[in-house]
């Protein structure tokens, strides 16, 4: 009898020691799964489309004693990709986007960003102004503004290309709100809000009455801008952003022959980027 009661004692004892430990292990796997990471790292990369203000460009070529302004000049992009040679071009061809940022803070809602926009700007084939001073003489006329880099070298062959890059790079602060998330952290729906400035770094290509330029690239000047972004995330790591962006582009000092250019335009800009994020950091509750 006395066996029994000690063997079944001695049972539950063993019984209650199992669930106990099972239950400490459940804990403490549910503070771990808890604990998250302190920061979020991304990168992104997409391709953009742009809407350009109109804007004055000022010449300056002293030695052939020009010193004008093309007045209310319309300014247009060039997407790179079309119906008869999408995809068939080069990824870097076409009008891209990048962003590399990090958000922090218990939330993980205030970030910082790197953002570089491979905007296009081109000034071609329109009726314009011209105000100033032309080969040492005042001058107020309007002309056709029209040119291509395969014609002849002539006093009517103008143009005036941003083509390999208008190139906006910025540093933009961050603000994130958590709209939606489902139970399991797959699927997110994020608004960003970015303030930022930066630099710009041209490639100026440009002919002024049959006078070319030797094309390059260069710092020429400073952007500011403001981005709101829609972000949908998929499976916790990838996700779908979908951008506005505001920004203005001033630039001077860009080289022509025998002179310099200056210009400043505002722009509406839309992009769509796909992108990866990575939780980094120490873990945190």
């Amino acid at each position: 009898m006395i066996k029994s009661v000690l063997r079944s004692s001695f049972v539950s004892l063993i019984l209650v020691f199992l669930f106990t430990i099972n239950g400490f292990a459940k804990d403490g796997d549910t503070t771990t799964t808890k604990k998250k990471r302190k920061g979020e790292l991304y990168y992104s990369w997409g391709y953009n489309a742009e809407w350009y203000t109109k804007s004055n460009i000022h010449i300056q070529q002293p030695t052939l004693g020009n010193d004008y302004t093309y007045e209310g000049v319309q300014g247009h992009d060039h997407p790179g990709w079309n119906q008869q040679n999408i995809f068939n071009e080069g990824i870097t061809i076409p009008q891209w986007s990048m962003r590399i940022g990090y958000f922090f803070g218990d939330a993980k809602d205030y970030g910082i960003e790197l953002n570089y926009d491979h905007a296009k700007y081109i000034f071609e084939g329109q009726q314009t102004h011209l105000v100033g001073k032309l080969e040492g003489s005042p001058t107020d006329t309007s002309f056709m503004f029209k040119g291509d880099p395969s014609q002849a070298l002539t006093a009517s062959n103008n143009y005036y290309f941003l083509n390999n890059g208008a190139n906006w790079f910025e540093g933009n602060f961050m603000k994130r709100w958590h709209v939606y998330k489902n139970k399991n952290d797959n699927f997110k729906i994020d608004v960003i809000t970015k303030v930022g400035a930066g630099f710009c770094f041209p490639h100026v290509q440009d002919c002024l009455f049959g006078k070319p330029n030797i094309s390059h690239f260069q710092i020429g000047g400073f952007n500011l801008g403001t981005e709101g972004v829609l972000r949908l995330t998929f499976f916790k790591y990838a996700y779908l952003e979908y951008c506005n962006k505001l920004v203005y582009a001033n630039y001077w000092g860009l080289r022509i022959y025998e002179g310099t250019a200056s210009q400043a335009f505002g722009a509406y800009e839309m992009i769509l980027n796909l992108g990866v994020t990575f939780p980094i950091g120490k873990r945190i509750m």
